[in-house]
């Protein structure tokens, strides 16, 4: 039975468990990237899950944390390909670690101190690399709150009283973004008083960019009908096709009607990184604010984003509050809970810090030339198959295709449930595809060989059990 209170020498027993944990998992990754699917009725019956009535001791605790971890979705391998992160960049992740064990809130220097210098370092090289040199940021817990953020204070940018007095708009307000945007756009919208309904989806090219010629005509149609347009959403790097926005051409609607620009950037932020490719977005150092997401480019540990404002003090004038028993040292700048939307607030920065201090400047560079050669070998490969076809040519990081005559959602299932791959599958005009993201540039090119080969496999397997 566990003690109430962990005896020292228990802790060093659960300390020292870490590294052989570690080492298993890895093991496990080497040996089978991508376990058999298990669902949930069958890991239920695996595993109890309940509170005991007294505690385990550390040695019933690392074995069922080892069982647990083994049992769970392998994100750091080849044969995961799901999602616009992936891999394990190892700096990052002992980062990771550390901060765990330091259990600092980032609200206040008072508690975190150096920790918090190094947000602001982080922060204020993200925003030299957007031109962004006047701005602020913050770290917020994930893209979709970022873009939250971003939506809130452009809705206190038209409606000034709003904050102290809440909402009485004399007419609709009205948000564009296209109709491949992330969906916390709409999600964003509901929560925060501009409506579902109101979110105009503007038409996109065959390549998935948003139609500014579409986006003028709505925004003058909503004037005339005397609706309030408010706010544009650019997205730089679309979560299915990679797809950027035409940022210059946007910024020119939102400056003839005095609309707040945001650039979606949770993915294509990663291209800063890159003298030649940062031209993907070019005119984001004119946006009004930007949201960029560290963990799926840069590989850090999830999560990891941060929402960029063209003007110092556009946080503090949006949630900013008084708290004399929290904020009693230091001035504003160094305590950053007057600029967040949270109270306790994890640090996400020091790993995305200790990935910029292992990497440097060449390295993330260096970083996005592997992952955007891996789309290009990915698809060279799928278009000299004629097994596959593509669905569009990559933009970016992500390569959509389809296998001749398969169902593309069965067949992701099919790969996950046979443990060959985790991927997912995806819709544009129509067409539903296979999506692989090529977010991990640890992948070989003979790793991306092996995932199209059991492609074909699970395709050829579906056709036969029909």
């Amino acid at each position: 039975m566990a003690a109430t209170v962990i005896k020292k020498e228990s802790s060093k027993q659960l300390l020292a468990a870490l590294p052989e944990l570690v080492a298993q998992l890895l093991a496990a990754e080497e040996e089978e990237p991508c376990p058999p699917y298990q669902g949930a009725e069958e890991l239920t019956r695996l595993f109890d899950l309940s509170v005991p009535e007294c505690g385990l001791d550390h040695s019933d605790l690392i074995e069922l944390l080892r069982k647990v971890i083994l049992a769970t979705p392998r994100t750091a391998t080849p044969a995961f390909v799901n999602q616009l992160y992936g891999g394990r960049l190892w700096p990052a992740t002992l980062a990771e670690m550390l901060t765990a064990m330091l259990n600092n809130s980032m609200y206040t220097f008072k508690v975190a101190g150096l920790q918090i210098l190094i947000e602001e370092q982080v922060i204020a090289e993200m925003l030299r690399l957007a031109g962004l040199t006047r701005g602020e940021g913050i770290f917020c817990p994930g893209g979709s709150i970022s873009n939250l953020v971003a939506m809130l204070a452009a809705r206190h940018f038209a409606l000034p009283e709003a904050r102290e007095n809440g909402l009485h708009p004399s007419a609709p307000l009205r948000v564009y973004a296209s109709d491949q945007a992330h969906y916390s756009i709409t999600k964003n919208a509901g929560i925060l008083g501009y409506g579902r309904h109101n979110v105009r989806l503007i038409p996109t090219d065959e390549n998935g960019r948003m139609n500014t010629d579409l986006l003028a005509a709505a925004v003058a149609e909503d004037r005339r009908n005397g609706c309030f347009p408010v706010l544009v959403v650019a997205t730089a790097g679309t979560t299915v096709l990679g797809a950027f926005d035409p940022i210059p051409e946007i910024l020119e609607i939102t400056q003839r009607f005095g609309l707040w620009l945001h650039v979606d950037a949770a993915l294509g932020g990663g291209f800063l990184f890159h003298p030649e490719h940062r031209g993907r977005l070019a005119g984001v150092e004119a946006a009004d604010s930007v949201t960029w997401n560290p963990h799926k480019m840069l590989g850090v540990p999830l999560s990891a984003s941060v929402v960029l404002f063209a003007r110092k003090g556009t946080l503090a004038e949006n949630l900013s509050e008084a708290a004399d028993y929290l904020f009693q040292e230091d001035d504003a700048d160094l305590n950053p809970g007057l600029r967040s939307i949270q109270c306790g607030r994890r640090n996400d920065a020091l790993k995305v810090w200790a990935a910029m201090q292992y990497l440097g400047k060449e390295g993330l560079c260096r970083r996005v030339e592997l992952q955007l050669a891996l789309a290009r070998f990915a698809a060279l490969e799928i278009s000299k198959d004629p097994a596959f076809e593509l669905a569009v040519p990559p933009a970016s990081v992500t390569v959509c295709f389809r296998l001749r005559g398969a169902d593309s959602p069965a067949l992701a299932h099919a790969l996950n449930e046979q443990g060959l791959a985790k991927i997912s599958w995806a819709s544009f005009r129509g067409q539903t595809f296979l999506r692989l993201a090529c977010v991990n540039p640890d992948m070989t090119e003979e790793d991306l060989r092996a995932l199209l080969r059991n492609v074909k496999y699970a395709g050829e397997r579906q056709q036969n059990a029909h």
